[in-house]
């Protein structure tokens, strides 16, 4: 499996996209600095994406996140492939590993994002979600990223054949 965390901005982005000649988008913002923070796993042999939406990055947040995954695979030995992000080198993480056996880490090398297959995850769900559009209200980007989710789980081939290196 391959871990990562992402930030959703409440302030969209202009992204490469055509208009006429003269006549550049203009996207609307409150610029607002809310934002949600995502954890996401990608399982490499199913395409299943499991995710979770909070308010902040912390050992805590990333511990809760590590439950689900144990509570959604109850049996055998998960490897997960993550970055070295510091909650994931934290004390309490450590401790949690030592009392989880059957969860290993395997950390990539530092600076390395082209490595974690859930990267491009995230620049899918940010590609199909956020770029160049408008929420008047952020709980509605919460709703789209949640609508987004349920549809690359529903298509775990797709998933695969966008983010899976075939060996």
């Amino acid at each position: 499996m391959f871990e990562d965390e992402c930030m959703i901005r409440a302030y969209q982005s202009l992204q490469y996209n055509w208009f006429p000649i003269g006549h550049q988008r203009k996207i609307p913002t409150f610029g607002r600095h809310e934002g949600a923070k995502l954890f996401g796993v990608l399982n490499y042999e199913t395409g299943e994406v499991l995710y979770r939406d909070g308010e902040r990055y912390d050992t805590t947040a990333f511990i809760q996140f590590l439950e689900v995954i144990l509570d959604a695979y109850p049996k055998g030995n998960i490897v997960m492939i993550l970055d070295n992000g510091r909650i994931h080198h934290a004390a309490q993480v450590e401790q949690f590993l030592r009392n989880h056996r059957r969860l290993t880490f395997v950390f990539l090398p530092k600076y390395s994002p082209e490595l974690n297959l859930t990267e491009g995850l995230w620049k899918w769900l940010k590609s199909d979600v956020v770029h160049n559009v408008f929420y008047k209200k952020f709980y509605h980007i919460r709703i789209n990223v949640a609508a987004f989710m349920r549809r690359v789980n529903a298509n775990p081939m797709e998933v695969i054949d966008r983010l899976c290196v075939r060996m």
